[in-house]
């Protein structure tokens, strides 16, 4: 028997298979630089063996000459469908990125659970979702959806550190039909799990237009993630700070500034960017009321800068818990607490600017040097208080009217009462922010 041509018939007809998967492999990576790994691999539960290549393509490969691990589900097998078997190839895959600490990309198409398996594929799949988690914070993981990703694929998507969509992409637990059905209406798939669609799912998510920019969007969070440090001077002033230092003003701040999940809650902005060179997890708050919802997103993303080792920065205009039933009633309270177990775990730098409103628990919870803020400063515009204005020229001045409310800004307000006992480091004036987070940052980067 001619062995090399028996292989040479094997591999051609694996190849087929995958063939449309591997153009989008080829897509994201560099010309000829994906090396297959467990090539032959198929689901013992087929006889037949149709399965070939068992429905997912592992290896490794370089983006821009930088290596990532490379797990793609095929969906031409089995409708991409996961089975015990490529659960395991793909757990394969991810100890050997754990082990050479190399980024992993999952290119992601399923339609959710191969049947005929039972609880052998279940049991796959609890030990791909241990593995995966077991991962974060040691290696990063991005998921790419190529279109529909659901069941437990879209569990192994949720665990990943950036989720990028395209634009027919939707990511479901459930299949869309079936929530469809039981919402008795004609929904699209897109309509349901889609970028735009998934306000409240609080995914580190980004929407991409093709392979390249999904490419150089992984590219550029590795970059910044895993490379804290560039040498900076410090930067020249930003006078345009002085006439408005609002969340969408701040942005002169950053030289890189990408913010993940921008489609939940907005009125909170995490952003992954570089302040004067050096890579910072940004929380930037516009004018909120907190609420569990957005108290949640601000938990996962101080996770984020806990997992990787990500300087902590908190520009805070918070006014506070909002005053409704919905959220008196709500898992608000389970949120704050988990959020500042969290927030005593991060072991990198922590700072925090009050830039507009810091009102009771707004204070507290995010510029407090008390609860491990590294620094604390205030804009010379900002305004500090237990209450809100109105309320607060009410309770603590016991008057009401302009008048009133002038005073208590002027005066009860005013952040020089915190600096004055020792809870801020300085109080600043906008156009000079960028230079004082520089400064900081160098003295507290390990």
């Amino acid at each position: 028997m001619d062995k090399i041509s028996v292989l040479q018939t094997r591999k051609e007809a694996v190849l087929k298979a995958g063939e449309r998967i591997r153009s989008q492999i080829s897509a994201l990576c560099d010309d000829d630089s994906f090396v297959e790994l467990s090539t032959f691999s198929f689901s013992k539960t087929f006889d037949d063996r149709d399965a070939l290549g068992e429905g997912v393509v592992t290896g490794f490969a370089t983006i821009d000459r930088y290596p990532f691990s490379i797990v793609a589900i095929n969906p031409e097998v089995a409708f991409g469908g996961l089975s015990k078997g490529n659960c395991e190839k793909i757990a394969k895959t991810l100890s050997a990125a754990q082990k050479n600490e190399t980024p992993v990309v999952y290119l992601l198409a399923s339609q959710g659970v191969r049947v005929g398996e039972g609880v052998d594929v279940l049991e796959g799949i609890s030990a791909l979702l241990l593995k995966a988690t077991q991962l974060k914070g040691k290696v990063l993981q991005f998921a790419v959806l190529l279109g529909e990703v659901y069941g437990s694929a879209a569990a192994l998507a949720s665990l990943c550190d950036c989720v990028l969509f395209l634009k027919d992409s939707a990511l479901c637990i459930t299949s869309p039909l079936v929530l469809s059905a039981r919402e008795k209406k004609n929904m699209k798939p897109v309509e349901v799990g889609g970028y735009d669609a998934l306000k409240h799912a609080l995914l580190p998510a980004l929407k991409v237009g093709d392979m390249k920019e999904a490419a150089s969007t992984i590219l550029k969070l590795t970059d910044l993630i895993g490379l804290p440090i560039v040498d900076a001077e410090l930067n020249e002033p930003l006078p345009a700070l002085n006439e408005d230092a609002g969340a969408e003003a701040l942005k002169s701040l950053f030289e890189e500034y990408t913010e993940l999940g921008a489609n939940s809650c907005p009125e909170v902005k995490t952003v992954l960017g570089r302040i004067g060179g050096i890579s910072v997890a940004a929380i930037l708050f516009d004018h909120v009321y907190l609420n569990a919802q957005n108290m949640r997103k601000i938990k996962n993303f101080a996770k984020f800068s806990c997992d990787h080792g990500i300087p902590l920065l908190a520009f805070v205009d918070c006014l506070g818990v909002e005053a409704t039933l919905k959220v008196s009633d709500s898992g608000l309270y389970r949120e704050m607490g988990e959020y500042l177990s969290v927030l005593d775990a991060i072991d990198a730098a922590k700072i925090a600017v009050v830039t507009g409103k810091a009102v009771g628990l707004g204070y507290s919870l995010f510029a407090a040097k008390s609860v491990g803020f590294d620094y604390t400063y205030a804009l010379a515009t900002a305004q500090i208080s237990l209450f809100e204005s109105a309320e607060g020229a009410q309770i603590e001045l016991g008057e009401l009217g302009k008048e009133a409310l002038s005073r208590y800004v002027d005066e009860v307000a005013d952040p020089v009462h915190a600096a004055e006992g020792g809870y801020l480091d300085n109080i600043i004036e906008p156009q000079f922010l960028k230079q004082y987070l520089i400064a900081s940052l160098q003295t507290l980067i390990k």
